[in-house]
Parts: structure tokens; C-alpha cells; sequence
């Protein structure tokens, strides 16, 4: 029940909404770059076939 009280409490504080809304923009930032990074492997990856293909 105290954990309960805790929560609502951290829910009723701005200081609570700052941190969740950081948390949300740390996680999106994470999203974009791992479906970068994941896209330029794939890009990175055919070209290395192509040259490889070449020789």
C-alpha cells in the first residue's frame, strides 16, 4: 500500500512528469537510432557484396 501512495505521489509532482518526459525522449532518440544504424548496416552490407561480387 506505501508503494501505492509513492506512485501517486511521484505521479502528482512535476518533478515525476519531467523525468517520465525525458525517459519518452531517451527512448525515442534510442528507437531512430537503432533503425539507423540497422538501415546503414543493410545499405553498408550490399555494397560490400557488390564489391566483393566484382573482384
Amino acid at each position: 500500500m506505501n508503494a501505492i501512495a509513492a506512485l501517486r505521489s511521484l505521479v502528482r509532482r512535476d518533478e515525476g512528469q519531467d523525468l517520465l518526459e525525458y525517459a519518452l525522449l531517451v527512448a525515442l532518440i534510442a528507437i531512430v537510432a537503432v533503425a539507423g544504424v540497422t538501415l546503414a548496416g543493410t545499405k553498408v552490407l550490399g555494397i560490400f557484396n557488390s564489391i566483393a561480387a566484382a573482384l
